[in-house]
């Protein structure tokens, strides 16, 4: 069988990964948050990335260097979105909010990520989109305020939340700008390593500074290690596969996907934390899963279960009553 990178459902396949290689930095970023401030940490971080990167995009880059340096201010700016305030913003942010409210907060991007193409590309939601959406943020809901009311009530909001807020609209623009024409025609492998070189540049100013104030700098084996499977698992793969959704798919319909992120993150708790398994986890699951698969189903296969329920009922099949005894 030819294996097909443009196919929708390998996109598929690799989607559904893509949160577990975002979900890693709770367990690998706990350990490597205490190596370095946030802007070393973010800046070590993408400057491994792209070094981890640069042997298998070098002869891209060399290939596109006149259209990835036609395109500089795009790709700092992409850097400054994805790397700079999704990484070191949200480093610093995690120093003033909790987890779950930092997770309510982020998981607006998938909506702005709507707003956005329906406002500047007119993208037209569909009513299944919304209601995917909204079943999926229901998931989320359930899983971060534990299955009650009153925790939800409860929540409180302060200067960290505001940073993950912006985070999440950052987030959203990085993803719309992902499918400027420029970019698109470019390999993923070697439109990621510009834009981890990219926001390595744009954050290492910030990390010298940080590092002569601070006087704070990585200096044992294990918080070296910590960081190198950030650069590996959180930021190659998980922003790798993200890219390479937003080429075949789109960004709308990889933005859902994130929603998947609240579930993994559970899991690798349990699995790797030893936290306890709540029937609200199973819950927001279901509610994850489903708004996922409603909102991202292709048009074609909607259309076509349309049309196969249509012709039982039309021949009497969908009718237990005419279906006849055995």
């Amino acid at each position: 069988m030819r294996f097909d990178l443009n196919d929708r459902r390998v996109a598929y396949g690799v989607l559904a990964l893509m949160p577990l290689f975002f979900s890693s930095n709770l367990v690998i970023g706990r350990a490597a948050m205490g190596s370095a401030e946030p802007f070393t940490l973010a800046f070590l971080r993408w400057f491994f990335a792209f070094l981890i990167l640069l042997p298998f995009a070098w002869q891209g880059l060399r290939t596109h260097a006149r259209t990835l340096l036609s395109q500089f201010e795009l790709l700092m700016g992409l850097g400054i979105l994805g790397m700079w305030i999704c990484g070191a913003l949200v480093y610093e942010a995690l120093r003033h909010t909790t987890a779950s409210n930092a997770t309510l907060v982020y998981t607006a991007s998938p909506v702005l990520i709507l707003i956005l193409e329906w406002a500047f590309r007119g993208r037209r939601i569909a009513g299944r989109e919304t209601l995917g959406i909204l079943l999926a943020l229901a998931g989320v809901l359930t899983i971060v305020v534990q299955g009650s009311l009153g925790r939800l009530v409860s929540l409180t909001f302060n200067a960290g939340d505001i940073l993950i807020a912006i985070a999440a609209l950052s987030w959203a623009i990085y993803s719309v700008l992902l499918k400027r024409p420029p970019l698109t025609g470019l390999p993923t492998i070697v439109l990621f390593a510009a834009i981890a070189l990219s926001g390595a540049i744009g954050l290492l100013p910030f990390a010298i500074w940080e590092i002569a104030e601070t006087g704070t700098f990585p200096d044992r084996l294990d918080q070296w290690i910590s960081i190198g499977g950030l650069a590996f698992v959180s930021s190659v793969l998980a922003f790798s596969s993200f890219q390479y959704g937003v080429k075949v798919l789109g960004p709308s319909v990889t933005g859902v996907f994130m929603y998947l992120l609240p579930p993994y993150g559970v899991f690798m708790a349990v699995f790797f934390l030893g936290e306890r398994l709540a029937l609200f986890h199973l819950a927001g699951f279901v509610l994850v899963l489903s708004g996922l698969v409603l909102a991202t189903a292709p048009p074609a296969l909607i259309a076509s279960l349309k049309g196969r329920l249509r012709g039982r009922e039309a021949t009497g099949t969908g009718n237990p009553a005419a279906t006849p005894d055995t």
